[in-house]
């Protein structure tokens, strides 16, 4: 393994954390409430940051989503590249690749996605047509297309018609679960505000035609792509909140010295730390083993556990040690707070994540 960044990987990182230092700045985000930031969107597209992500990869992508957890700038990043970009580009046939990638690229079409499948929310017929209700999809609002997993009633051909990596495909334990992708103009969307500012809607189906993506491999690659991108996300919202503790612990005096002195301080930043180093080793091998084509399903689940048990140990260490300023639900370090909670419980919970990864390694599918 070497997750040393590439010369292209390093300094789009590099461009990223300009963009997001730059523009997702504390009076800024105060400003924007709960809504996406349409400047910061405009800036990545116009450097080409999205566009990148194609040629960096799912590493490259992990390196980026740290930069924007750091700063907890509210754009749909890490959606529109894995449920759009990523997601057709590995598993889209010649002509959807042809049709959707250059709007993908340019930022003009944003996408995201209905995962996980939880239970039959989502069902599709014979016909790619789809019924069911999704309670919250992240950054729907914002959407101009969205990938549904949905379940289907019989299996379809097994021909691939991506290019990802081959994955298991799914055993008689669950229904096959199919990816449909289709347009958010004229879809039955309600506003729904989450934990974190993700201009969230509820989806709602009711005999929707789509356009199927990808073949029977494709929901559990893109589910594995998710995790381990939005592990890496929330690497970045820890690090970027223990960045802010550590600054307020080394400036704040207590006893006529700093708090950063006490030592139960000191225990509680450096446990916070190698949590926030574990997120991030976790997310890397996922996302190197995946450029390499190499299997990755059990570590992407375990970037993901440790994104979800890990990361809500380090934005309440974070709180904890801004003392009573932590309680203030103005204050920056609030943001990466709501952040790490609501990234603790999307695609699965710490417990959930385990029993799924529990039987992957026992040879079964999880149900």
């Amino acid at each position: 393994m070497d997750f040393t960044p590439t010369d292209e990987q390093a300094a789009a990182r590099e461009l990223a954390a300009q963009i997001f230092g730059d523009l997702a700045t504390h009076e800024r985000l105060t400003a924007l409430g709960s809504g996406s930031d349409a400047q910061v969107w405009k800036a990545l597209s116009t450097a080409g940051l999205i566009a990148a992500v194609e040629e960096t990869g799912l590493l490259g992508l992990v390196l980026l989503l740290e930069e924007q957890g750091r700063t907890t700038a509210q754009t749909p990043f890490a959606a529109a590249c894995v449920y759009g970009l990523l997601a057709v580009a590995a598993h889209g046939s010649d002509e959807q690749r042809a049709q959707l990638l250059p709007g993908l690229r340019d930022g003009t079409m944003v996408a995201t996605g209905a995962f996980p499948l939880r239970g039959a929310a989502v069902r599709a017929d014979g016909q790619g047509r789809l019924t069911g209700v999704v309670p919250y999809v992240p950054w729907l609002r914002d959407a101009t297309h969205v990938l549904v997993p949905a379940a289907e009633p019989e299996r379809a051909g097994t021909e691939r018609a991506g290019r990802g990596p081959v994955v298991p495909e799914p055993s008689g334990c669950r229904p096959l679960i199919g990816c449909f992708l289709l347009e958010t103009a004229g879809l039955s969307i309600e506003p729904v505000e989450l934990t974190a500012p993700w201009a969230a809607g509820r989806l709602v189906l009711d005999d929707r035609p789509a356009e199927r993506i990808g073949g029977p491999d494709a929901y559990d690659d893109i589910l594995a792509m998710s995790r381990t991108a939005f592990a890496g996300l929330q690497a970045g919202v820890c690090a970027g909140s223990l960045a802010r503790a550590v600054e307020h612990t080394s400036a704040r005096e207590q006893f006529g010295r700093p708090l950063s002195t006490n030592q139960g301080v000191l225990l509680r930043a450096a446990d916070a730390y190698m949590d926030t180093e574990a997120i991030r080793v976790t997310a890397y091998e996922a996302a190197w083993r995946r450029d390499a084509r190499l299997p990755y399903a059990t570590h992407a689940l375990t970037a993901a556990w440790w994104a979800s048990e890990a990361g809500k140990r380090v934005v309440h260490v974070g709180q904890h040690l801004h003392g009573g300023t932590g309680a203030d639900l103005g204050h920056p370090v609030h943001r990466h707070f709501l952040w790490g909670r609501q990234l603790d419980a999307y695609l699965g919970s710490g417990s959930e994540v385990l029993s799924d990864l529990g039987a992957l390694l026992a040879g079964q599918e999880p149900v």
